[in-house]
């Protein structure tokens, strides 16, 4: 017990690496004292990710060889009825959530999935699901580099320019769609450009195709890109000659430049690791940083980590259906096996994902999986993450190439403890903190212990009831909010 209380982060440095991770083990906690406290740990998860080794996490792509075929193999396979579009984008769910259970880098991770929310992608889809393993795979290389550079090849990636019916767009008939959110959801933010802007920024995207139903190769057709001269907010250019991609990336690079994208990236990154309502000060300072630095990522989460706005918002994030059940299986400490059936737990997890209200990156619509607490603070989610904290903290589902940790991890051999010395012990394993009062008091009602009791092997808490106390811990705020 003295063991674990020494091991303890301190309540701003675990602040930190609760809100830019997955939940605080041991391991990680480990990594954080041997860089030195949080803030160097940060600093390495920023700028050398690459410094904390994680086989662990990458060999878990091996798990589901479909995530490295080629669009059009995967095109063939789904034709064939050898495996469908849909299964493959369950292994890609799957795989997030296994590498973010295991990794080392939860900052390059957590960076990886606030992009692909926000410039998204939905796994749904009977077409562009051939591109979208490797659009997660361009936006995790651009995650902790340069806003101007992501655009410029998620904006144009065959996965984008699938969903949003820009890869068949041609100047006699010019598509809308990835023009309107192209600056509503990824740039300017809503409210900041007119209808003849979109126009305009649909005719500037002319050209940019993608062979559908065939080859799926990605190409760019001169013939098909509208010529002439063009105007969205400040930038204008001439346009006159076929080949638009010149004037596509000086396009781009004007609206990751833009004021207005300064904020409206700076606000959206304040309302995922701040609070719902970021104050305006914060995001006016934020997007400065952001322009100041050429749209280099990494300088404006400095800054937003050092501000006094996040170190007073310990608490005020809820995690989302994802989060809630990585962070579970992280606090459980459980053990997962390379899947050896279609029974296998690590197959349940995106149905757990799924039952708390969405799994990775399925948000049907283009504005991507929100950032405000609102959506996920409703009964129904509720019930689910109890129903879920239940069936784990037993060991009872999912079971399938999965291990649990047992009651006597926390129950000593050879000597009772008393049942509030015990769930602080749980606590700090579980939630890396001390047991609260609230907590001890929650954890008496849950399992009819009281605070004194004496808990041995041969109690029935022990014998059959440690589930209640596990439940207990993991339906606490101190879990659900990060």
């Amino acid at each position: 017990m003295a063991r674990n209380r020494a091991a303890l982060l301190p309540p701003a440095q675990r602040h930190l690496v609760t809100r830019f991770g997955y939940g605080v083990d041991a391991a990680l906690a480990q990594d954080v004292r041997r860089e030195g406290g949080a803030s160097a740990w940060f600093e390495k998860q920023l700028t050398r990710p690459g410094a904390f080794p994680d086989g662990d996490a990458d060999e878990v792509r091996r798990w589901w060889p479909d995530l490295d075929r080629k669009p059009s193999d995967l095109w063939q396979r789904q034709v064939k009825e050898v495996r469908g579009g849909w299964q493959v984008m369950e292994d890609y769910g799957r795989w997030l959530l296994v590498r973010r259970i295991r990794t080392r880098r939860p900052v390059l991770e957590k960076m990886t999935e606030f992009w692909e929310a926000m410039l998204h992608v939905p796994v749904s889809g009977d077409a562009h699901f051939t591109w979208r393993v490797d659009y997660g795979d361009t936006i995790r290389r651009h995650a902790l580099g340069r806003f101007d550079q992501m655009l410029a090849e998620t904006a144009t990636h065959p996965a984008m320019l699938i969903f949003l019916s820009a890869a068949t767009s041609t100047k006699r008939a010019p598509n809308e769609n990835l023009g309107r959110e192209l600056l509503e959801l990824h740039t300017l933010g809503t409210g900041n450009y007119d209808e003849d802007d979109v126009k305009a920024s649909a005719r500037i995207l002319t050209g940019w195709h993608v062979d559908l139903w065939e080859s799926w190769a990605a190409s760019y057709v001169k013939e098909d890109h509208w010529t002439g001269r063009v105007q969205v907010r400040g930038f204008s250019h001439k346009n006159r000659k076929g080949d638009g991609r010149e004037v596509t990336r000086e396009y781009l690079r004007y609206l990751a430049h833009h004021p207005d994208t300064a904020h409206h990236v700076a606000e959206r990154l304040a309302s995922k690791f701040v609070r719902d309502d970021p104050p305006q000060s914060l995001v006016r300072r934020l997007a400065k940083v952001y322009l100041k630095n050429d749209t280099a990522i990494v300088p404006v989460l400095r800054a937003l980590v050092a501000s006094k706005e996040f170190r007073s918002s310990a608490g005020a994030k809820l995690r989302d259906p994802s989060e809630d059940v990585v962070a579970t299986y992280r606090a459980l400490g459980v053990g997962i096996d390379r899947p050896s059936g279609d029974d296998s737990g690590v197959y349940a997890m995106l149905w757990q994902a799924s039952g708390l209200g969405l799994s990775p990156h399925a948000w049907p619509r283009p504005d991507g999986s929100p950032v405000a607490n609102e959506i996920w603070a409703s009964p129904a989610r509720a019930l689910g993450s109890m129903s879920m904290h239940w069936s784990m903290a037993g060991g009872w589902w999912p079971t399938v190439d999965l291990h649990y940790r047992k009651p006597s991890r926390w129950v000593p051999a050879k000597k009772a403890v008393r049942f509030g010395d015990l769930v602080d012990e749980v606590s700090r394993d579980l939630l890396h903190r001390p047991a609260t009062k609230n907590l001890i008091e929650t954890a008496c009602l849950a399992t009819g212990c009281r605070t004194k009791e004496k808990i041995d092997r041969e109690h029935g808490l022990y014998q059959w009831g440690f589930p209640r106390l596990l439940a207990a811990v993991l339906d606490s705020p101190d879990h659900l909010a990060c």
